[in-house]
């Protein structure tokens, strides 16, 4: 089974849980970490811009990226939201078993 974290921004901490809860509930992912802000320094239409942030990850299966992507862009606030993905090469057997059973549909 393939497994990986994807890697989110939001423009506030509401916004990422209130996509995070969506994810969790339609089983695109297992668990999504809201973590605290941050500053980010970026290029867009032109300009350099600098705003407050908020990282989200959500831990899912490689089968649910595609699914999860289109869902965050629908959800999302910004034009183009950043959903950038990182496999999971290996880690706890047990946890990974559960991550497999919640991004699996309920029968």
């Amino acid at each position: 089974m393939d497994y990986c974290l994807v890697y989110m921004t939001a423009g506030s901490h509401d916004e990422a849980v209130r996509i995070g809860h969506d994810l969790v509930a339609e089983r695109l992912a297992a668990c999504v970490n809201v973590l605290g802000p941050m500053t980010s320094v970026y290029e867009w239409q032109g300009r350099t811009q600098e705003d407050t942030e908020v990282a989200f990850l959500a831990k899912t299966r490689r089968a649910q990226v595609d699914a999860l992507t289109a869902r965050v862009k629908a959800l999302h606030s910004y034009d183009c939201p950043c959903v950038v993905v990182l496999p999971i090469d290996g880690g706890n057997p047990a946890f990974l078993q559960w991550l497999s059973e919640q991004t699996t549909p309920r029968r």
